[in-house]
Order: structure tokens, then C-alpha cells, then sequence
């Protein structure tokens, strides 16, 4: 079995780990049954994946963010863009939130209307849903 023996420099890491949630994300849009998108450059847009059921199309923007409280607040770096989805998961932990992206500078993460979810399929899908 292939063993890696080079050490990743941090920022790399950092990245590589941030986009394995995007790819998570996408797999599970796919199983359900979304036309899947992912843009080459999203600086500017903040578009991490673009969904499209036929006639509709959504953005959906992906943060991470470390598990320490759900009641933190998430700064919204999508503003003045055309983000519609937020989906936020918690990457030393197994939950995530997802949600219409708000117009306001910050929000708490876990606010009435952001719906939480397990990180797995079926879980994600629940709470995505009901956006």
C-alpha cells in the first residue's frame, strides 16, 4: 500500500482539506440527483459549486470552520454576490449547518432558521431540503 513520505506544507493542507468538503458536498448533490457545476476560479463570485436541477440554477457557497460552538458567528463574506446556499461544516467535528445566505454582516451559526446536520448523506440532504 503506497505510503505518502513528503511532509504537506500547512496552506496546502489547509486547502486540500477545505476542498475534500467541497468534493463531500458535490457527491452528495449528485447522489440526489442535481446537475453538478464547480467553477474553475470563484474569487469575485463566491461560488464554490453551482447546482442545476433543469430550468433553475444556485449557488452555494462552502466554509469551514472549527467546531469550538455552534453559537459562533459566521462573518458573511458572500455579500453583494448572488450566493443563494451557505452550507458550513464543522471540520474537527461530524456536524454542518446549511442555509439561505443572509444579507447581514454576521449571523450565529446556529440560528432558528440554519438547518444543522450530521456530516452524511442522508442528514445533509434532510436539512438541505428544508432551505
Amino acid at each position: 500500500m503506497p505510503i505518502r513520505l513528503t511532509k504537506t506544507k500547512e496552506g496546502l493542507r489547509k486547502t486540500l482539506k477545505n476542498i475534500s468538503f467541497e468534493n463531500r458536498l458535490i457527491a452528495w448533490l449528485m447522489n440526489d440527483g442535481w446537475q453538478v457545476f464547480t467553477p474553475i476560479v470563484d474569487n469575485g463570485h463566491q461560488t464554490d459549486v453551482l447546482i442545476s436541477d433543469g430550468p433553475n440554477y444556485f449557488r452555494i457557497q462552502v466554509k469551514t470552520v472549527d467546531a469550538k460552538a455552534k453559537d459562533q458567528l459566521i462573518v458573511n463574506r458572500w455579500k453583494d454576490s448572488n450566493v443563494d446556499v451557505v452550507v458550513v461544516f464543522a471540520r474537527n467535528s461530524n456536524w454542518g449547518y446549511v442555509f439561505k445566505a443572509f444579507s447581514q454582516n454576521r449571523k450565529k451559526l446556529d440560528s432558528k432558521d440554519h438547518q444543522q446536520f450530521v456530516q452524511n448523506r442522508i442528514d445533509f440532504l434532510k436539512a438541505f431540503h428544508k432551505v
